[in-house]
Parts: C-alpha cells; sequence; structure tokens
C-alpha cells in the first residue's frame, strides 16, 4: 500500500521542510526524492512570516518532478497565505468595496500577516497559474485533508469535487470581492474546538468523505497551552475526529512531516 504524509505552514522556511523529508526518508542526504512511491501532501501556507516562501515553492517543484518520473507523488493544497500572496500579486493597493469606513486592499492584509517582498517579487507567471489551478481539499487513507479548521469550505459545493471547481472558477475571477470573500473563509479557524466541533466534524466528514479531518493553519502548541518549540507531534484532538499539524515553523516550531495512519477507504 502506497504510504502518504502530510505536512503544512512552511512559512517560508525551505531548509526546515528540507530536514524534515529527509527524515522521514522522503528525500536523500543531496536533497534529491527518494520516497519511491510514496505520496506527499502539503496543505497550504507556503508564503509569508518566513524569509523565503519562494524557495519552498521551489523545492515543491523540484521535488514533485522528481517523484513523478517514478512511482512517487507530490500534491498540494491551497491555504490562506497562497490566497492572500496571489490576491497581493493580482490586485495590490487596489481597495476592497466596503461598507465601513477602515480601509481594505490585499496589501494591507499581506503586510499585516507577514508578507515578503522577495517572495512577490520572483513569483512568475507560471507560478501564478500553478498556484491557481490547486485544489483546496484532498482525500486519502480515510483523511479528508484542508489547509484550514474551518466548515466554510461548504460554501463553494457539497462535495470536494463541487468545492474544488468553484474555488477554482472563483480564483480565476477578477472581481477583488470575489477574491476577499475566499481570503475571509480561508482565514476563519477553530471550528472544531469546543463542545460542538465533534458533531460539525463528524457532518463534514460524512458529507464530504473520510474518518478523519487533517489541517493545518492553527498552531497545535496554542492547543496544548506550550512553547512551539517544545512540540514534537501532530495534535489528535476533538473525539479523535482531527488532526492538526501545523507544529508553528515559523514562530520556532518544528515542520512536522506526518505519516496517515489508513482509516478506512482510502480514497485514492
Amino acid at each position: 500500500m502506497t504510504a502518504s504524509f502530510v505536512v503544512s505552514d512552511v512559512h517560508g522556511h525551505p531548509d526546515k521542510l528540507a530536514a524534515s523529508l529527509l527524515e522521514a526518508e522522503l528525500v536523500d542526504a543531496e536533497g534529491n526524492w527518494s520516497g519511491r512511491d510514496a505520496r506527499l501532501w502539503l496543505l497550504g501556507d507556503f508564503f509569508d512570516r518566513g524569509p523565503d516562501g519562494i524557495g519552498v515553492l521551489r523545492l515543491v517543484q523540484r521535488l514533485s518532478a522528481q517523484a513523478s518520473q517514478g512511482t512517487g507523488e507530490i500534491r498540494m493544497l491551497l491555504g490562506n497565505h497562497e490566497i492572500l500572496a496571489l490576491g497581493m500579486h493580482k490586485f495590490g493597493d487596489e481597495a476592497v468595496p466596503h461598507d465601513g469606513i477602515t480601509l481594505r486592499s490585499f496589501e494591507r492584509s499581506w503586510a499585516l500577516n507577514g508578507g515578503i517582498d522577495r517572495d512577490q517579487e520572483l513569483l512568475t507567471d507560471e507560478d501564478v497559474a500553478w498556484l491557481l489551478d490547486q485544489p483546496m481539499l484532498g482525500l486519502d487513507a480515510g483523511h479528508l485533508l484542508m489547509h484550514s479548521d474551518t466548515a466554510e469550505y461548504v460554501e463553494w459545493g457539497s462535495t470536494i469535487d463541487e468545492i474544488n471547481a468553484s474555488a477554482r472558477a472563483d480564483l480565476h475571477s477578477d472581481d477583488i470581492t470575489v477574491w476577499w470573500e475566499t481570503w475571509r473563509r480561508m482565514t476563519s479557524r477553530y471550528a472544531f474546538r469546543g463542545p460542538e466541533g465533534p458533531e460539525l466534524a463528524r457532518t463534514l466528514l460524512q458529507h464530504l468523505g473520510g474518518e478523519r479531518i487533517v489541517h493545518g493553519h492553527s498552531i497545535v502548541a496554542d492547543q496544548m497551552g506550550i512553547d512551539p518549540a517544545w512540540v514534537t507531534g501532530p495534535l489528535l484532538y476533538c473525539d479523535d475526529l482531527v488532526l492538526g499539524i501545523d507544529a508553528g515553523t515559523f514562530d520556532g516550531g518544528p515542520s512536522l512531516v506526518v505519516e496517515l495512519e489508513p482509516l478506512g477507504d482510502s480514497g485514492e
């Protein structure tokens, strides 16, 4: 059976990602793909907060090409910081229509959320086109994969295919309000915490598939009440229905590469 791995929220730290992939035996000492037939998912947020988001993108692109030459595979899901970086690239300081008096723009939000000038300068048209076609959700080894710990994905549709297609169409729009709504949805979080979390998680799994949700976006150290540097593994919570894998790489935590335990139907 093909082994599947997930990692999320690298946030401009390609060296940390490469070291974790080496430890997981997915790359060799020279940094080349060695995962044979393994599948690696990156659950978004290559950019911002760290020094080299473009370096993360280039590493993933290179390893993806190497994996595809054999039987391995690398897949990516979009995170909120991909939406932010692409929105900044597309709209810059253009004002987003709003009933209130606060000026909203992708540039302002990008700056407030750790945007890095170098990432914008080195982002190519080919990079943009590739990113725009990446999905929001995936299903593998019985796990429903998403970047954000939110239920707002269902605003795009009632199945994974519908959600991915609808979100992709929105990102191919030139309407800044459509883009801003995508950014807003993807920044929401904590849907699976608290007493109502298990019911919501079960409902999502019932409709979208899988037996466990895997997400990044929200740093597990915050939920555990510890410093990110002390995180050694993912956090299983919400009646064991949800696995958080964002260890706070940009804030001193590791870049967790987690092997998925097969659960029920693989989804592949």
